[in-house]
C-alpha cells in the first residue's frame, strides 16, 4: 500500500518550534515547503493539515496541535474520517533511543515510551509506519524531559537535518509502496565521516 497520510508529531507554540521533540514537525513542515502544500488550521482534526502532490502521489499532511501527549485526539479522527489504513500511515517522531544523525523506518512495535505514540496506539493499533528521527539520549531518565524540550546543539542539528534529508530521498519509494526498499535505504543512512 502507498502512503496516504504523513503525520509529524510535536508540540505547538513558538517556544517549542526548535526543540528536539518537534523533529516530526520539522519533517512535515519541510515536505509542505518543498512541494508547495499549504498547511492550514483544521479544528475538526485539532491540527494543521494540508493535501497535495508529493512525487506524483496524493498525500495528506498533519501536524497535531494538541501537545504531544494528546496526539491521538488529532491523528485518530483524521485516520477514521478519511479511511486511512495503518499501512497507508507514516508517523514521523523524535526518538531518544537512536543518536542524532540516525534515522530509522519501522513498522509495528510498541510506543517505546514515546508519549505521542502512547496516545495513538490504543485507538488504531501499532501496525503503522514510523519514521524515527534520532535525537540521542541524555544519559539518565531524569534528564529526558529537559533534553527533548530543549534545542539541539548546532552539530546535532546539522546531523538531524542530514538524516531528515536521507528520509526525503527515500520518500518516493515509500509513496510507491516499496516499504522494504525504503526501509533499507533509510536504515542504512550513515553520517559522512
Amino acid at each position: 500500500m502507498a502512503i496516504k497520510l504523513i503525520v509529524g508529531l510535536g508540540n505547538p507554540g513558538q517556544q517549542y518550534m526548535f526543540t528536539r521533540h518537534n523533529a516530526g514537525f520539522w519533517f512535515v513542515h519541510h515536505l509542505a515547503q518543498q512541494f508547495n502544500i499549504t498547511l492550514s488550521p483544521d479544528k475538526k482534526f485539532h491540527g494543521v493539515t494540508g493535501r497535495g502532490q508529493i512525487h506524483g502521489s496524493d498525500v495528506r499532511l498533519l501536524m497535531p496541535l494538541t501537545f504531544m501527549n494528546k496526539s491521538g485526539q488529532s491523528v485518530v479522527p483524521m485516520v477514521n474520517f478519511y479511511g486511512i489504513k495503518n499501512d497507508e500511515l507514516l508517523i514521523a517522531h523524535d526518538e531518544l533511543d537512536i543518536p542524532a544523525g540516525s534515522i530509522k523506518l519501522k513498522t509495528d512495535g510498541g510506543h517505546g515510551g514515546h508519549n505521542g505514540l502512547r496516545d495513538i496506539t490504543p485507538h488504531i493499533g501499532n501496525d503503522f509506519h514510523r519514521l524515527r528521527v534520532g535525537i540521542g539520549h541524555p544519559g539518565h531518565k531524569s534528564k529526558v524531559s529537559g533534553h527533548v524540550l530543549s534545542k539541539a546543539s548546532p552539530d546535532e542539528q546539522i546531523a538531524i537535518d542530514s538524516a531528515l534529508t536521507a528520509a526525503f530521498e527515500a520518500l518516493p519509494l515509500l509513496l510507491d509502496g516499496d516499504v522494504e526498499k525504503a526501509r533499507s535505504q533509510i536504515n542504512g543512512f550513515k553520517l559522512p565521516e
